[in-house]
C-alpha cells in the first residue's frame, strides 16, 4: 500500500507540474454567492408556467447538427419523434430543461459545429428573453475509454478500468479536468461521468471496463478524484453513476431488469463507498440505475422508481442534496413493470429530478401534467426538482452567459497540452499479464509481422499497431478479422504461418452470449497458436479474456482501443515503455466458482 501511495504521489506531482494552464475562457464556471443563486432561481421559477416547470424536468436527444437547419433526414427523424422538425422547435414545444448529445443523432461532428449547435439550442431555450425561460443543461456520455462521444481532435483518455490499473488519483483527476474543459468549451455541462460502480462480476455485460475496478476503496478514491477534476478543475457538473451500484449483475439494464442480491452489509461494504466519497467531494448530480436491490427495497421496483432507495437511502442516509438524474427511461430495465406513462410519474414520486430520454416525450410530459392535475403529484413537488435543476444551471454560469466562444472552442478542443496529457495518463495504464516465454520486449528487427483480430472502424487499432511496427523497421501487415468467419480464420492462420510474429487483438472474447456468440475470437487465437509461430494476444477491452484462450503465453491488457492506448502498446512491446499497470480486478479461471487465474494487483514489467 505504501508503494502504491508513493507512486500515486509522484505521478500526481508530475501531472500537476506538467499540465499547462488552459485559456481563461475554458476555465471553471464562476462561483456565485448563494444569495444570488437563490434570487435567480426563485425569480425564474416564479415566472414559469406549470408546463414550463414540467419541461425543465426532461432531458432528451434531438436530431441534427444545427439548431435551426438540420438535414432533411434529421428533420424527418425529429418529426417522427417529437412532431416538429428542428432541434430548436423541439426545445420550444416541450420547454426542455436539457439536451443530451449523441453521434447517432448527428450532434457531434467537430468543435466548431458542436459549439455552434450549443449556442443555437441555448438561443432557442431563451427565446425572446421573457421571464420564466431558462437556459439548457447540455450533457453527453463522455466517460472516455470505450464510451466516449466527442470525436477527434478531442482528447481521448483511457477509461475507468485503465485508470484503475494505473492506481493514480492524480491521473484520474487530470483526465476528468481536461475532458471537462473541452466539453465546457463546446457548451456541454454534464459529462455523465464518473462511473462509481464496483465491477466485481467478470460477466457483467454492461459495466466491465467502464468501472475503475473491483476494489471499493480504489473505485471510491478515483471516483472522488474525477468529481474534483470535473467540477473544481473544469467547472463541469460531474454525474456519479449508477446508484445504488450496477457492478455485480449478469443482466444489462438496457435489455432487462437486473437484480442485485447483495445483503445490506455487502452493499454498505462494496457499493456504497464510491457514492459516499462522491457526495463528500461535492458531486453535483447522481444518476440512478434501473436495478432491483431487495436488501434496500424488497418491493421489486427498480431503484429509479424506488422512494426507499432515492429518498430514503440516497437523500436520507447518504445526505445527497444535488440533482438526481435517471438513467435513460427508454431502457428495458425501467419499463419492465410499468407503462411509459407511469414511469416518469413514479420516478418523480421516488425522488428523481431530471428525467432522461423517455421513449415518448409527449406521453411522458402529459403524464406528469395529468398527475399534477389529479393530485398524484403536487406542484410543490415539481418546484422542488426545478429548483435543484435551476440551481445547478446557475452554478454552471448559465444565468449570466449561456453561450460559448466558438473560436475559443476550436482552440481548446484537442489543444497540444491536452494531447500531451493523454499520453502521460495512458502510458502507466498498460498491463502486462503474461510473458511466459520471455518473448517481450521485442528487439527492433527486420521481421515480418501480422497484426490481426478485432478492429474498430472509428479508431482503427489494427492499423495503428501495424504502423507502429513498420516505423520500427518491421514489415507489418494489417489484416482486420472482427468476429471472423471460418474461411477468414483459416486464411488468417495461413497468412500468420508465413510471418515471423503475429499480434492479435481481442475484445470480450469471454462473451459468447452477446458479443461473440459463435466464439470466433477464441477459434481465431487457437488457429494462430497452431501455426507454431509466436503470438502476442492483446485484450483491448475486458482483461478477462485470457481465461478463455488456452495456450496463450504472451498477453497484455489495454482496457480500450484508443490511439494513445495502441501507441503505448507498441512502445511497450519494443521495450521503449516498461508496463506498470496492475490488474484492478481479479481474473478468474474459465470454470469460475471462486478460482483465481490472476489476482487483483498482478502485473509484469520489463
Amino acid at each position: 500500500m505504501q508503494t502504491r501511495l508513493a507512486t500515486a504521489t509522484v505521478l500526481l506531482a508530475t501531472l500537476t507540474t506538467t499540465l499547462a494552464p488552459l485559456p481563461a475562457q475554458a476555465a471553471a464556471a464562476p462561483v456565485h454567492p448563494p444569495s444570488a443563486e437563490h434570487g435567480w432561481v426563485t425569480s425564474t421559477l416564479r415566472h414559469m408556467s406549470l408546463e414550463q416547470k414540467v419541461g425543465q424536468l426532461f432531458a432528451t436527444y434531438v436530431y441534427g447538427g444545427d439548431a435551426t437547419e438540420p438535414t432533411a433526414a434529421d428533420r424527418a427523424a425529429n418529426r417522427a419523434a417529437f412532431g416538429v422538425e428542428t432541434p430548436a422547435e423541439v426545445i420550444d414545444r416541450y420547454h426542455l430543461g436539457g439536451v443530451c448529445y449523441f453521434s447517432w443523432s448527428h450532434n457531434l461532428d467537430d468543435p466548431r459545429q458542436i459549439a455552434t449547435l450549443s449556442n443555437g439550442l441555448q438561443r432557442a431555450a431563451l427565446g425572446d428573453g421573457a421571464k420564466g425561460r431558462a437556459p439548457l443543461l447540455i450533457s453527453t456520455d463522455q466517460e472516455q475509454g470505450v464510451v466516449l462521444r466527442m470525436p477527434a481532435p478531442a482528447a481521448q483518455f483511457p477509461g475507468a478500468m485503465a485508470l484503475g490499473a494505473a492506481r493514480s488519483p492524480g491521473a484520474a483527476r487530470t483526465a476528468a479536468e481536461v475532458t471537462g474543459r473541452e466539453l465546457r468549451a463546446v457548451g456541454i455541462h454534464q459529462p455523465y461521468a464518473p462511473i462509481a460502480d464496483v465491477n466485481i462480476d467478470p460477466g457483467n455485460p454492461v459495466i466491465g471496463v467502464r468501472s475503475f475496478g473491483a476494489d471499493p476503496t480504489l473505485v471510491a478514491d478515483l471516483t472522488a478524484a474525477q468529481v474534483t477534476g470535473f467540477q473544481d478543475g473544469a467547472g463541469a457538473s460531474a454525474v456519479a453513476k449508477h446508484f445504488p451500484g450496477h457492478g455485480d449483475t449478469a443482466t444489462d439494464s438496457h435489455t432487462g431488469l437486473p437484480v442485485i442480491d447483495h445483503s445490506r452489509a455487502e452493499w454498505d461494504r462494496i457499493d456504497a463507498p464510491p457514492f459516499r466519497r462522491a457526495i463528500n467531494a461535492g458531486v453535483e448530480s447522481i444518476m440512478t440505475a434501473h436495478i432491483v436491490v431487495p436488501a434496500l427495497d424488497p418491493s421489486g421496483d427498480p431503484a429509479t422508481l424506488s422512494p426507499t432507495i432515492l429518498t430514503g437511502v440516497l437523500r436520507g442516509e447518504l445526505g445527497f442534496r444535488g440533482v438526481i438524474v435517471t438513467d435513460a427511461l427508454n431502457m428495458a430495465g425501467v419499463r419492465a413493470k410499468y407503462g411509459d406513462d407511469r414511469v416518469p410519474v413514479l420516478a418523480l414520486k421516488a425522488g428523481a429530478d431530471q428525467l432522461l430520454m423517455p421513449p415518448d416525450l409527449a406521453l411522458a410530459r402529459d403524464a406528469v401534467l395529468r398527475a399534477v392535475a389529479t393530485g398524484e403529484l403536487t406542484e410543490r413537488r415539481i418546484d422542488e426538482s426545478v429548483r435543484r435543476i435551476l440551481g445547478l444551471k446557475y452554478r454552471q454560469g448559465l444565468a449570466r452567459s449561456p453561450l460559448v466562444d466558438v473560436e475559443e472552442a476550436v482552440r481548446t478542443v484537442g489543444a497540444p497540452e491536452h494531447l500531451a496529457a493523454v499520453t502521460r495518463v495512458t502510458d502507466p495504464t498498460l498491463t502486462a499479464v503474461r510473458n511466459d516465454a520471455g518473448l517481450l520486449p521485442l528487439p527492433r528487427a527486420d521481421r515480418s509481422v501480422l497484426v490481426t483480430g478485432w478492429n474498430s472502424a472509428a479508431f482503427a487499432p489494427i492499423t495503428t499497431v501495424a504502423d507502429g511496427f513498420s516505423a520500427r523497421g518491421a514489415r507489418a501487415t494489417a489484416r482486420p478479422a472482427t468476429l471472423p468467419s471460418d474461411a477468414v480464420i483459416a486464411a488468417t492462420a495461413s497468412q500468420a504461418a508465413a510471418h515471423d510474429l503475429t499480434v492479435v487483438l481481442v475484445n470480450k472474447a469471454w462473451d459468447t452470449v452477446v458479443t461473440d456468440p459463435r466464439g470466433t475470437q477464441r477459434r481465431l487465437v487457437a488457429a494462430l497458436l497452431a501455426t507454431g509461430k509466436p503470438v502476442i494476444v492483446v485484450a483491448v477491452r475486458d482483461p478477462y479474456d485470457i481465461a478463455y484462450l488456452p495456450g496463450v503465453t504472451t498477453y497484455l491488457a489495454t482496457y480500450s482501443y484508443t490511439r494513445a492506448a495502441m501507441d503505448a502498446l507498441v512502445r511497450a512491446l519494443h521495450g521503449e515503455l516498461s508496463p506498470s499497470g496492475r490488474l484492478p480486478v481479479t481474473i478468474p479461471t474459465a470454470e469460475g466458482a471462486g478460482s483465481v487465474l490472476y489476482p487483483y494487483g498482478h502485473g509484469l514489467s520489463w
